[in-house]
C-alpha cells in the first residue's frame, strides 16, 4: 500500500515528531511505501491568494491551480491511503494544516460535479493532544475533533477512516513519560496495521 503522510509541526524537538517516526517506522516493518509532505519543512504556503478564492467561489474549474497545490494532489491521487500527524491547536488542527485543506481540496478536484479525487481506502489521523482523553471525552471536544476531520475534511473521500489522539503529552504532564511508550507503540503499529 503506498501511503501518502502529510505532517504538520514546526519543532523536531516534539512528541509529534516521535509519533511520526514511529509511525513510519511500523510502515516500513509492513512493506508499505510513503510519501511525506512535511508542510513546515516545505515552506508550505497555507494562505489562499485572491486568485484562488475567486477560483473556488465562483467554482470556475477552468482556472489555473497553483503548481505547488497540483503537486499536493497528484499525491493524493497516487496513494492508496492519507495520514494526517500534527499537534492539537485550540481543539484543531494547526493553521498550516487547516490552510493545506483551504487549497489542496479545491473545486473539481476534491468536490464539486465530476470531480478528480479518487476514493482513497483509508484516513489516519494521529494527532498530540496536551489534554488528556477524559477532558476531550467529558467537553465532547473529541467528538467534535472527529465530526470535523472524519466527517467534513475525510467525508466520503476515504472508504475507511479513524482519528486517534494521543493524549496527555504536555512537557509538564506526568502522564507523558508514563504514555510515552504506550502512545509510541501504538503510532508503530498503526502504520504496520494500515
Amino acid at each position: 500500500m503506498k501511503v501518502f503522510i502529510v505532517y504538520c509541526h514546526p519543532s523536531e524537538d516534539s512528541f509529534t515528531w516521535e509519533i511520526k517516526n514511529s509511525f513510519i517506522a511500523g510502515l516500513e516493518s509492513a512493506g508499505h511505501s510513503y510519501v511525506l509532505s512535511d508542510l513546515y519543512a516545505m515552506s508550505f504556503i497555507s494562505d489562499m491568494s485572491e486568485a484562488e478564492y475567486l477560483r473556488e467561489t465562483h467554482c470556475r474549474r477552468e482556472l489555473p491551480v497553483p503548481d505547488d497545490v497540483q503537486a499536493e494532489q497528484e499525491k493524493v491521487n497516487t496513494s492508496d491511503a492519507i495520514v494526517f500527524i500534527y499537534p492539537v491547536f485550540w481543539t484543531d488542527a494547526p493553521a498550516k494544516l487547516s490552510g493545506w485543506f483551504d487549497r489542496v481540496w479545491t473545486y473539481g478536484f476534491a468536490y464539486g460535479d465530476n470531480r478528480t479525487m479518487k476514493q482513497l481506502e483509508k484516513g489516519l489521523v494521529l494527532c498530540s493532544a496536551g489534554n488528556t482523553l477524559e477532558y476531550f471525552e467529558r467537553t465532547g471536544l473529541g467528538d467534535a475533533m472527529k465530526k470535523v476531520f472524519l466527517n467534513d475534511r475525510l467525508a466520503d473521500r476515504v472508504k475507511s477512516k479513524e482519528m486517534i489522539i494521543f493524549d496527555a503529552t504536555e512537557r509538564h504532564l506526568s502522564e507523558r513519560e508514563t504514555n510515552r511508550g504506550k502512545h509510541l507503540q501504538r503510532a508503530f503499529d498503526s502504520g504496520a496495521e494500515l
